[in-house]
């Protein structure tokens, strides 16, 4: 396990300072190649109803091959909080992503589990982003509101929206891909989620899209160090 750890181990890139979450993991190889572009965490969907679930078992077995210093994120939706705290354990979960339509309540009660929390809000006008002000989190995570389904399908809201909360610690989310990331790293958020935007099928990641997305992070990066000097 060490020796394949050195052989995929994160590449000490000049990143954007923006977090980078590869959601929807299901297999190890896409986990180590997300890893080795530079990606901040990785999310496992625990949600059974979900394209992209994944046993807790089988998480567990891919998460103990991986970095340690990765954070690895555990999405649940309208769980109870004793399967939540059972699923943290067994996979060594750094942090929880709440998808449903958990509580500001209940979110204080995953962090007092002593969790770290994200809650996932679904935009469909812009007053939806003012419901993040009363989520006792770390975090929180936008994403298009689709009568498809909870998340994952590809679709966005209105980025401008965000640009009154810059200041919080959010995650945008809903048709983030390698097409449209510049324009998102210019929104200036805390941190990107990508699912759907990566793939070639739900829960299989395109390997050429992931390099392409963070090639264009990458880029951005280098582009906004060269104005500065």
């Amino acid at each position: 396990m060490i020796l394949q750890i050195m052989l995929y181990e994160k590449e000490q890139l000049n990143v954007s300072s923006t977090k980078v979450k590869i959601c929807g993991i299901t297999n190890l190889d896409d986990g180590l190649y997300a890893i080795e572009l530079g990606c901040d965490a990785l999310g496992f969907n625990f949600y059974d109803k979900s394209k992209r679930y994944i046993t807790p078992k089988a998480a567990a077995e891919i998460i103990g091959q991986l970095s340690g210093d990765i954070c690895m994120i555990g999405v649940f939706v309208n769980a109870n909080l004793k399967e939540i705290e059972q699923i943290t354990n067994i996979c060594k979960l750094d942090a929880v992503q709440l998808h449903g339509d958990e509580t500001a309540e209940f979110c204080l009660s995953v962090k007092e589990l002593g969790l770290r929390v994200i809650k996932a809000v679904r935009v469909k006008e812009k007053a939806d982003i003012e419901r993040i002000l009363k989520y006792p989190t770390d975090e929180v995570l936008l994403d298009a509101y689709s009568t498809k389904d909870l998340g994952g399908t590809g679709e966005k809201f209105n980025w401008d929206w965000v640009k009154d909360f810059v200041g919080e610690k959010i995650y945008l989310a809903g048709g983030v891909n390698p097409d449209n990331i510049e324009e998102v790293l210019k929104l200036g958020v805390y941190g990107i989620d990508v699912c759907s935007g990566v793939e070639k099928s739900p829960g299989m990641k395109d390997h050429e899209k992931m390099k392409n997305l963070f090639e264009q992070i990458n880029n951005n990066t280098s582009a906004k160090t060269s104005q500065s000097l």
